[in-house]
């Protein structure tokens, strides 16, 4: 209801400061790991109330953007705010801290286990580059059947999909920003791709092309950008909606850099 006056309430007594310390932990860090890993902001910001309640702590305030979340037990002072400096689509850590929240609630586990299992899941393993460079190039070559290209346009659209991969991922290593190393990515995909068909290996330059930036194409932040739009969260969908606009930007700037050269 607007216009309602917030309440003040008394401390849970029962409740210790280390305990509470805990819980603010607990509940901060699953934030922290499902935003950096791709989960929508409205997630985020109900896992963590359920999480801080659960284990009795009230009066709870989150906010969560794209790139901060503030989080407040105001019962017990206790207030953070944390910049998040990288985003990733690790939507296995995405899943592994909602089983952890549900466990959680559904089956009680103390606030050991949880910090315990918290930790677990942020020392898991990520997939070694080679892998995601090699599954980069599967993907572009499962888009060019998809868009029914030729058999002879399959050892480009692999080669051309896996570099453009191996670039963001190995030049994100040592820089931040996105904008450059996606117009690179394009720029050598499209530029392979069209001395391939002008070599006469190819058949369709358009296919080959298309298929190879699929990988880098934003699809998890377009439909995330929408999601958050249609529930309200205006900020987050409007910054994640740009996010995704700049990446398409950049390809469409690599490839176009290519046919403007050649």
């Amino acid at each position: 209801m607007l216009d309602v006056l917030e309440e003040v309430e008394r401390p849970d007594s029962s409740l210790s400061l280390r305990y509470v310390r805990d819980v603010f932990f607990v509940t901060l860090n699953a934030g922290k790991m499902l935003l950096e890993n791709g989960a929508e902001t409205y997630r985020v910001e109900d896992t963590m109330e359920r999480i801080a309640k659960h284990y009795g702590v009230e009066n709870v305030q989150v906010f969560v953007a794209t790139t901060v979340i503030i989080l407040s037990m105001n019962d017990y002072g206790l207030s953070q705010q944390i910049r998040i400096l990288t985003r990733n689509n690790n939507l296995e850590k995405v899943v592994n801290i909602n089983e952890l929240s549900r466990q959680i609630i559904t089956n009680g586990m103390t606030i050991q286990q949880a910090k315990s299992a918290l930790d677990d899941i942020s020392a898991s393993r990520t997939f070694p580059l080679w892998m995601v460079v090699l599954f980069g190039g599967v993907a572009a070559s499962m888009f060019l059947f998809m868009f029914n290209g030729s058999i002879k346009d399959l050892p480009i659209t692999l080669f051309a999909g896996a570099l453009g991969v191996l670039v963001t991922e190995w030049i994100q290593r040592y820089t931040k920003i996105k904008f450059f190393t996606e117009i690179l990515a394009a720029f050598l995909i499209a530029l392979f791709a069209v001395l391939y068909v002008r070599y006469s290996f190819g058949v369709n330059i358009d296919t080959i092309i298309i298929a190879s930036v699929m990988p880098l194409v934003p699809g998890v932040p377009i439909t995330n950008a929408l999601r958050e739009l249609i529930r309200g969260h205006f900020l987050a969908g409007t910054m994640k909606g740009v996010e995704a606009g700049l990446t398409a930007i950049a390809i469409g700037a690599g490839v176009g850099t290519v046919f403007l050269i050649l």
